[in-house]
């Protein structure tokens, strides 16, 4: 490449950063410019209400669901633009009603949607919700004055019973009955023709609303009981965006540091890839149209720590070959050469994780998943393409000297293999550990683990209090007022670190209940509505997430257990790295255990990120060991130990370095995250520890153990054979 077209190219790549930084500044700031130019925010972050219902009706068809959802949709468009009705399974219906600012008024309008009835003054029923066509809130001129009336359009069947019941009951009452309960009570003036008709005696317009969307929803064809609710402020969305953006920005540029001080010219050329992913991965969410989620968020933010991963396998190479006397032209086309197929590897197993987080997780763990998918595909082309050509071009401008790239220094092989029986004593211990925690705490009758809603079942009240109260202070003063106003005993508190939230955690609370229980804090305490977020989680749902947990793990393991078997055609590759990921498993789940973190929805993502970073550090190693038996046909038992511990002294500085990168995200989350960001890092910190761990010394020191009992196995079968045919001559 010449030193022209080198500078062309970095003058282009720094051009695509500025655009694409700016582009991202755009989408990333509080109203956006123009129309429609923010991410779509997730309930969690933009707040509102979120709700999951039941089909009741166990043979309900499928015309009947998709006009329940059309219905539902119409409905809550009422509350907000962004509002949406889906569809799943096969008797799921879930509402998102993002932004709203009094989230407990919409759940009591919206309500359980049910049967509605219109009753004759004997009370037989004449008509229901199926027979409304439309029902919308007006004014009727009344001598002059402008009167809120709510206007119904009938079919035309139903107009022939309406004109009936009308002309029957003139002067009577006509009970309007949704789910048992009267909702109005029109007298009938005269008999009505046409099919249209007024309700008149709504005090106020919004009266008049609300009375016509209860007519319309009381028109659903198929009865729903709701499963879960969520009711999100929009304040504690608002610290949580500003606070990851905080860490992401931190977090880049202690990377940014660290990579140009280990690499020089190397790591300038990876900080150019690193911000053309961090803007690019804001541009990708945004034009793909990807609800942002605050796991979303960490997603990304993990991302930014494994997206230095490939360059520091690519890095790492250059620095070999330059060690063995190559020119830095040479060293950085056959370094990349030589990581290729580390990189594909090492990616392809960890979305095969995100893969199985997008179709076993929650909607909230979708969101992570499709951030880390987008994270690991962008990390891979910044890595292969964007750094790659940056290399080259910084390479043309004129810096060719080696000093400018620093050629590695000959490591002495340290005997990791020798000592594989100190390291799975070690491991034992710790997994031991946990079972014993377990053990003692569900004898204690706390349970084995932290259970959330998400698993138990139950409500979970977020609030923020506003001043930081000491535990007993809250156990002697809010909860006595929690259990006489809901008339139950058991109440949990969790209190949040280092903030003024704190979360109380319930029996499930019907509306009426949540009405109380927030009237207690802003009458009691001055906190506002907005400052107040619930989840509200049938026991259905958390079976279902245990089943889904579980599920998750065993599927994402397989996948990677035939994906490692076939790429090195060696089953004790792929037994050894997935026995490693189950200890790396058992590690994070004595965490849990002991820590008494809380185990719910993000216990899957995490799980799944663990099982995606872990292989991914073994199968470096792995590739490495297959590189350096390439050249030997036959090796005895010395040799192989020999190769397994030079394989893992190669790539042990680039084991550390990305673990230090990813570990130093997760802990700028840890420190500046929400509460639920901190439940999410904590563990995530663990595994990756755990995950490097079992990378050095454990993975390669099964698959030695694995290789020496096959060799010694064979040699028996052999001698017995012998002996046999020796017996039988």
């Amino acid at each position: 490449m010449k030193k022209g077209k080198g500078i062309a190219i970095v003058c282009i790549i720094l051009a695509c950063i500025l655009g694409l930084g700016y582009f991202a500044s755009i989408i990333l700031s509080p109203t956006g410019r123009g129309e429609n130019q923010n991410i779509i925010l997730g309930l969690d972050l933009a707040g509102g209400v979120s709700i999951t219902y039941e089909i009741m009706e166990k043979d309900a068809t499928a015309e009947e669901i998709s006009d329940t959802v059309y219905k539902l949709q119409r409905r809550v468009e009422d509350y907000s633009t962004e509002a949406t009705v889906s569809k799943e399974g096969s008797d799921r219906i879930n509402v998102a009603i993002p932004g709203v600012t009094d989230a407990n008024e919409i759940l009591e309008e919206l309500g359980t949607p049910g049967s509605l009835e219109f009753q004759d003054p004997e009370g037989n029923v004449v008509l229901t919700g199926d027979d409304i066509v439309d029902a919308q809130p007006s004014y009727e001129n009344d001598n002059g004055t402008q009167r809120p009336v709510v206007e119904l359009t009938f079919t035309d069947e139903a107009a022939v019973t309406f004109e009936e019941l009308t002309g029957n009951n003139i002067g009577k009452v006509v009970p309007i009955v949704y789910d048992g309960e009267v909702i109005s009570s029109p007298q009938v003036n005269s008999k009505i023709t046409g099919g249209k008709a007024v309700i008149q005696g709504q005090e106020s317009y919004q009266e008049a609303e609300i009375l016509a969307s209860q007519i319309r929803i009381g028109s659903l064809s198929l009865e729903l009981q709701e499963l879960s609710s969520q009711v999100v402020g929009a304040s504690l969305g608002e610290e949580a965006i500003s606070s990851a953006l905080l860490a992401a920005a931190i977090g880049l540029a202690l990377i940014i540091v660290f990579l140009i001080a280990f690499y020089w010219i190397a790591g300038i050329a990876t900080t150019l890839g690193l911000l053309v992913y961090a803007t690019g991965v804001v541009a990708v969410i945004y034009l793909f149209e990807i609800t942002l989620t605050l796991p979303g968020i960490a997603g990304i933010i993990l991302g930014i720590g494994m997206a230095v991963d490939a360059n520091v396998v690519i890095n790492a190479r250059i620095k070999e070959e330059l060690m063995q006397g190559k020119s830095t032209g040479a060293a950085i086309k056959t370094g990349y050469q030589k990581a290729l197929s580390a990189i594909i590897d090492g990616n392809v197993t960890t979305l095969i994780a995100a893969a199985v987080l997008a179709m076993k997780g929650s909607g909230t763990v979708k969101g992570f998943a499709y951030t880390l998918a987008i994270g690991i595909l962008l990390s891979m082309f910044t890595a292969l393409v964007v750094t790659r050509y940056s290399m080259y071009a910084i390479h043309a401008i004129g810096f060719k000297d080696v000093k400018y790239y620093g050629a590695a220094k000959e490591h002495k092989t340290i005997h990791f293999i020798s000592k594989r029986y100190v390291f799975f004593a070690v491991s034992i211990a710790i997994i031991a550990a946990g079972f014993i925690g377990e053990g003692v705490n569900s004898a204690r009758g706390k349970g084995a683990f932290n259970y959330s809603l998400e698993f138990v079942g139950g409500t979970s009240t977020t609030v923020d209090l506003g001043k930081n109260y000491e535990l007993a202070e809250i156990d002697s003063e809010i909860v006595p007022l929690i259990r006489d106003a809901l008339g139950t005993a058991e109440v949990q508190v969790q209190k949040i670190a280092d903030t003024t939230q704190v979360i109380f955690k319930t029996r499930n609370l019907e509306l009426e209940e949540r009405k109380k229980f927030a009237q207690i804090f802003t009458e009691n305490y001055s906190v506002k509505q907005d400052a107040i977020s619930y989840q509200n989680v049938s026991e259905t749902i958390s079976k279902e997430m245990t089943s889904d947990a579980v599920w998750a793990v065993v599927i994402a393991v397989v996948l990677m257990l035939i994906y490692i078997w076939f790429r090195f055609s060696d089953f004790r590759f792929a037994s050894s790295a997935i026995i490693a990921l189950v200890h790396d498993i058992l590690v994070v789940i004595t965490c849990y255990a002991l820590v008494r973190i809380s185990v719910g929805s993000t216990f899957i993502a995490v799980m799944l990120t663990i099982l995606g970073y872990s292989i991914n550090d073994t199968i470096v190693t792995f590739d490495r060991i297959r590189e350096n038996m390439k050249s030997r046909a036959k090796v005895t038992q010395d040799e192989l130990k020999e190769i397994a511990d030079r394989s893992i002294t190669q790539t042990l500085s680039r084991s550390i370095n990305t673990s230090i990168t990813t570990f130093v995200m997760v802990l700028l989350l840890y420190i500046l995250g929400v509460a639920s960001i901190r439940e999410f890092s904590l563990p995530l910190m663990v595994g990756i520890v755990s995950g490097t761990y079992s990378s050095i010394c454990t993975a390669t020191e099964l698959w030695f153990e694995m290789k020496i009992r096959q060799r010694s196995s064979k040699a028996q079968n052999t001698k017995g054979t012998k002996k046999k045919v020796k017996k039988t001559a």
